[in-house]
Order: C-alpha cells, then sequence, then structure tokens
C-alpha cells in the first residue's frame, strides 16, 4: 500500500480508482508551502492541479516520493528537471481537457468576432445597442493557429466547417500533418502577416514566454484579432494593451495571463477584449476525465509499470507490442545481476525479434532497472535508471536485429565475460531463460534458480540429483547446455524454495562439479 496525497480537488472516480487498488489516498486542500513540505515527506505518491507549486524545495522534502501526478496538460508548476534528478516520474493528462480547450478557443473566438459578450452586457443592464456591436464573419477568413499539438489540431478540425483558411506554425509538425487538419504549414511572421484571426496553442517554456511582444505585433495583419486559451506569459499583456490602444489590432480574446488569479489589467474592461478566467478546462468531462486519468498513470507508476503520459522518462511510449516484455526484460536484468556479482563496466541490451523494428528505448530501461536494482541505494526508476548506471561507472549500449533465432523476440543482456537471454513463452505469456553464457537452456524464471558448472560426463545429473533430494531441495524445472561433446556444461534448475548454503558448498566439492551459484529474484 501507498500513500498518494492529493492537494487540489480531483474527480471522485479517480480517488475510488486509487483506493481501490489499496492506496492510502489522503486529500488536504489549500496547504500552504510549509504545511505541505510537512506533508510529503513520507509520501509515495502527489497528485497536483495547476495551483500547487512542486519546486525544488518541496521535492527535496519529499523522501519517499517516486511520482507526481498534474491533472491536466500543462506543467508550469512542477520542477521537472529537480523530479529527474531525483528519479521521481512526473506525468499529466494529456488529452483530458483537449477538447474542452479546443472548444473554448473557438467560443472565444466566435464570441470576438460577434462581440457577444458586450452586446450581452449592453442588453442586461437597459441598452439596446444593436449598431453598435457589428461584427465579422468568418467565411473566407484566415485563421491563424500558432502551435498544432493535440488542442491546435481539434481546433482546426472544428474551424474547417466556417469555410475558411487555416494556416498554422508549430516547428515540431510536419507539412504533411498539417494537411491533415486542412491547414497549410508557414512560417510565424507569415502567419501573423496574413492572418484575421490568431488563435495561440502553445506551452510555456523558455522558448515562449514573452512571445508576443511589441516587436511581435508589428508584424500581425492590420485588424487582426488575437485570442490565447493556451497559457498566460506567452503574451506581454501590457504590449498588447498598447497594440489595440494604437488600432493595429481589432481585438483579443483571452482565458489565461501572465499571473493568476487575477483581478485587474489594462485589458480589463475594454470593449475590444473578452476575457475568461481560465475556463479552458472546466468542464464536468475534462475535470472528470482529467482525474481519472491522472489516477491510472499514478496507479501504473506505483506498480513499477510503464506509464503511458510520463514526461521525463527517455524513451518513446511503450507499444502494446513491447508491454509484455518489460516485466521479463527487468527480471532478467536481476537474473543478470545475481549471475555476475560485480557490475561489469559497460553492458550491452540486444533485443530480437519483431518487437526490434519499435523504438525499445523502455525494454533497456526495464532491464536496467533489474540490474541495478540491488546496487543502488534508494530506488531504480525508468527516469533515473541510465543515470544511476552512469554514476556506477556502468556504460548501458543498445543493439537490435530482426533476426531472433528460434524465438519470435529475444532478449539479450551481456556484460563482462557473463551473457544471459530470456523470451516469452506459451502464448506470450511466461518468462523464460533460453541461454546463460552461451549455454543454450530453457529454464522459468523462477524466484530461486541454481546455475551449475560442470564436466560434460555421464552421471552429472544424478549427482546432483542426489545431492539436491538428501537436502530436501525440490526440483521444479531443469534445462541442460553444453558447450561441445565431452567438453563443458551447465545446468540451471529452478527450485521451490531457497536452497541452502551448506547444500551449495556440498555441490562445489562434488567431484565433475566445477561451480555452483543461486540467483534469488524474489
Amino acid at each position: 500500500m501507498a500513500r498518494v496525497l492529493v492537494t487540489e480537488k480531483l474527480a471522485e472516480t479517480g480517488l475510488e480508482l486509487l483506493r481501490a487498488r489499496g492506496h492510502d489516498v489522503q486529500v488536504h486542500l489549500d496547504l500552504s508551502p510549509a504545511d505541505l513540505r510537512s506533508h510529503v515527506a513520507d509520501i509515495d505518491a502527489l497528485i497536483v492541479r495547476s495551483a500547487t507549486e512542486v519546486d525544488a524545495q518541496l521535492l527535496e522534502a519529499a523522501n519517499r516520493l517516486q511520482v507526481v501526478g498534474r491533472a491536466g496538460v500543462g506543467l508550469d508548476n512542477v520542477d521537472t528537471s529537480t523530479a529527474t534528478a531525483r528519479g521521481i516520474l512526473v506525468c499529466n493528462a494529456p488529452e483530458s481537457n483537449v477538447v474542452s480547450a479546443a472548444e473554448h478557443s473557438v467560443g472565444l473566438l466566435l464570441a470576438l468576432a460577434r462581440n457577444v459578450p458586450q452586446a450581452h452586457s449592453a442588453l442586461v443592464e437597459g441598452r439596446w445597442e444593436r449598431s453598435l456591436w457589428t461584427g465579422v464573419e468568418l467565411l473566407h477568413k484566415t485563421v491563424g493557429i500558432v502551435g498544432l499539438g493535440r488542442v491546435g489540431r481539434l481546433v482546426a478540425q472544428r474551424l474547417s466547417g466556417f469555410d475558411l483558411q487555416i494556416l498554422a506554425f508549430d516547428p515540431f509538425v510536419s507539412s504533411e500533418s498539417a494537411r491533415e487538419v486542412n491547414a497549410e504549414m508557414v512560417e510565424l511572421d507569415e502567419l501573423l502577416g496574413q492572418s484575421d484571426f490568431v488563435t495561440v496553442h502553445l506551452p510555456k517554456n523558455e522558448e515562449t514566454v514573452g512571445l508576443f511582444d511589441a516587436e511581435r505585433f508589428t508584424k500581425f495583419k492590420n485588424g487582426a484579432f488575437l485570442v490565447n486559451a493556451a497559457r498566460g506569459g506567452v503574451i506581454v499583456e501590457d504590449d498588447l494593451a498598447d497594440a489595440l490602444d494604437k488600432g493595429h489590432l481589432a481585438g483579443a480574446a483571452l482565458d489565461v495571463f501572465d499571473l493568476e488569479p487575477k483581478s485587474s489589467s489594462p485589458l480589463f474592461g475594454r470593449s475590444d477584449v473578452v476575457v475568461t478566467p481560465h475556463l479552458g478546462a472546466s468542464t464536468h468531462e475534462a475535470q472528470d476525465r482529467a482525474g481519472l486519468t491522472i489516477a491510472e498513470q499514478i496507479a501504473l507508476a506505483l506498480d513499477g509499470d510503464f506509464v503511458p503520459f510520463a514526461v521525463n522518462i527517455a524513451a518513446e511510449e511503450a507499444s502494446d507490442a513491447l508491454r509484455p516484455y518489460l516485466g521479463i526484460a527487468e527480471r532478467l536484468g536481476a537474473f543478470f545481476s545475481g549471475l555476475v556479482g560485480e557490475l561489469p563496466g559497460e553492458i550491452e541490451v540486444k533485443i530480437g525479434g519483431e518487437i526490434s523494428g519499435y523504438d525499445t528505448k523502455i525494454v533497456v530501461l526495464s532491464t536496467m532497472r533489474g540490474i541495478l536494482g540491488s546496487s543502488c541505494d534508494g530506488p531504480v526508476t525508468f527516469v533515473n535508471a541510465l543515470q544511476r548506471a552512469d554514476e556506477l561507472g556502468v556504460v548501458v549500449s543498445e543493439s537490435g536485429a530482426r533476426d531472433a533465432g528460434e524465438f519470435r523476440n529475444i532478449i539479450e543482456v551481456r556484460g563482462g565475460t557473463h551473457a544471459v537471454a530470456g523470451t516469452l513463452v506459451r502464448s506470450g505469456n511466461e518468462p523464460r531463460i533460453v541461454m546463460i553464457d552461451d549455454h543454450s537452456v530453457e529454464v522459468p524464471l523462477a524466484n530461486h534458480i541454481l546455475v551449475i558448472r560442470n564436466d560434460d560426463r555421464p552421471g552429472m545429473m544424478g549427482t546432483v540429483g542426489t545431492i539436491l533430494g538428501k537436502a530436501d531441495v525440490n526440483i521444479s524445472f531443469m534445462g541442460l547446455g553444453r558447450d561441445g561433446v565431452g567438453d563443458h556444461a551447465l545446468m540451471a534448475l529452478a527450485s521451490d524454495h531457497s536452497i541452502p548454503e551448506k547444500t551449495l558448498e556440498t555441490l562445489r566439492s562434488a567431484e565433475g562439479i566445477q561451480s555452483a551459484s543461486v540467483v534469488e529474484l524474489e
């Protein structure tokens, strides 16, 4: 059972999921920074939204923290770099509010084009000002989308029905991908110079903070409208007010601001500006979806499984083809570690078969978790596995090949004078060792595995069986391999229970036995 701290309101479905998994879920809202630091000292997982600052000081106070989950998209309030350095996984719910954010962006754009909030306010105050609030149509206009990620693409799809032209700028998106949503990819200044409406869908980071400043506003088409329901700080608000005052821009609609909450601004109270208090994700559906999604991610992290929406793992999302191999990769790594004793300076993870065609970095990370688990103080995670290896002076390399011999897929670990390989058998459900030190053997990845090197001559199986039988050690499975006729051989035996050291000494002293060791995987 893990202890999970929730510091902001979360959908009850998410809380129920974590409790159903047996975790102790503590909900403490509106904690001061000092109180929060005291609460995180002995928790395993932290769930926040946008108001809780997860800074370096907080992370350093969290002695047991394994994972931070942000129930939403943006991670402005989470020090991901410090979390990564401490081996703490950070995940979010990037798809939970994308529909809500896209719909709100389109709503703001339409409200801006047709002066909806201004006309509403006038009418409820008793003023019939029909001629004052004449708007503009979207038909045949040009909309520029800055940032063609999840939300930007949805906005493009929804605007396509208005029979308008869509331009897009995103250095990380191909022209082919843009065309899938009826958008034409152009450079930023070209987009600004041609667009009647510009809608922003960018994250807040070092490259985007202050992107839309006084100089950038001069690049806009005269009389254009600006919409931002993404992140505050991307727009320099004083410069925007100045551009509106000069008449270069016709209007703006903002859902986010440089500092929040915000109750005063040179942009408030203007007839050419529409504002909402960060409502982009504020739908019942988005809130429920975010809570449930982040709870699922936290549960996976606490179980040691791959987390699809982890943001600080040096690997692509694990495909359905790779997921079954993460468990055997970790156990195979643990077996290798037990076999070699002292870690070698170089370790190679070789992946063969159909899965070699995928990004297999996550398989390598799983393997290293198993190898380093008994060698490091503190947890070894998908986040810090390679960092921990580097700290121990271990160089990790990866290779792949389509050929897996007689197997569909195979994972091989090599380092120093040792090598092991494993795969999944019986319809992909059972992990098996299929090679130890270049001897072809087959044995389940059991909790207790006895590895014996012996002379290849008659009677050795009997010798081993007799010694183990006298010690009341039950053998559940045996695999045999040899270098060649009359040379050396290797036995791998799976046992139901631990093998006493006295029994190992007896084995080692028997004629024809060169070595005997046990690898414990419990």
